[in-house]
């Protein structure tokens, strides 16, 4: 399968005191690859680097050492984020604005026909489950259904690479069975997803392969179906499911 995304020994280092004298290393030496077509998965504790990862192939922040490309070019370019759909944790959206406004302004920047403008962004709210308040203010949503805004607006692009940072942060079951629904689709489609989420079981649910992440490294990358293996014929105490434990493990094996 042909590497669309690339991270090669990236490290990351904040000022952590007043005098930026002191640094704290969010990133430490990370490295690893996403296919074509793959639903890629991070997890980690707070803190463990998730967010810096993703900000550095945004072009948001630079790393301190290493290399990160998409399609084969820097993420220092701009020209790397071109067919990418973006949810951050915590979409920042105009309030006053409604949710098919800012659709609007996206696909009037991209330069979208105003009627196929109109198919997709109802397509898009449908999908989403917010057709039946497109013209509502966002200051009326409640935080789910602002989350779910900032997901339309990464999909109206039909983004070649979605990156979803916690998509699931502040939905209810439904709200996250949508989204999870919409992750299969657009895998469905061929579509390269990179996403981090703390809810394991789902990540368990749409993932291809899966990345545990603590202290900024990369502790092991593994698939769904090798960590049931792991734990073939064992008892996994507290009703955890297998990947729930196999985190746990990692995590202690990594502060012993």
């Amino acid at each position: 399968m042909k590497t669309i995304l690339k991270c090669l020994n990236l490290s990351k280092e904040y000022a952590s005191d007043f005098f930026l004298v002191k640094k704290k290393k969010a990133l430490d030496n990370i490295s690893f690859e996403v296919s074509q077509g793959e639903v890629f998965g991070i997890v980690g504790p707070n803190g463990a680097g998730k967010s810096t990862t993703l900000k550095i192939l945004l072009g948001f922040v630079l790393q301190c050492e290493g290399n990160a490309t998409i399609h084969g070019i820097s993420t220092r370019s701009s020209v790397s984020r071109e067919h990418i759909g973006y949810l951050p944790e915590n979409p920042t959206l105009y309030h006053n604005l409604s949710a098919k406004d800012h659709l609007k302004f996206s696909c009037k920047v991209m330069g979208i026909k105003k009627n196929e403008s109109k198919r997709k962004i109802d397509s898009v709210l449908k999908s989403v489950n917010l057709f039946e308040v497109a013209d509502t203010p966002l200051r009326q949503f409640s935080k789910g259904m602002m989350q779910r805004a900032g997901l339309a607006y990464a999909l109206i692009r039909d983004p070649e690479i979605l990156i979803l940072d916690e998509p699931m942060s502040g939905l209810d079951p439904l709200g996250r069975q949508l989204v999870i629904d919409i992750i299969k689709e657009y895998h469905a489609k061929g579509t390269t997803i990179l996403f981090c989420s703390h809810i394991l079981t789902d990540v368990e649910r749409v993932c291809d392969r899966i990345a545990i992440m603590d202290k900024g490294q990369i502790l092991v990358t593994t698939t769904p179906e090798a960590v049931k293996a792991h734990f073939a014929g064992k008892t996994i105490e507290g009703g955890k499911t297998p990947l729930e434990a196999y985190f746990l493990e990692q995590l202690k094996g990594n502060n012993t």
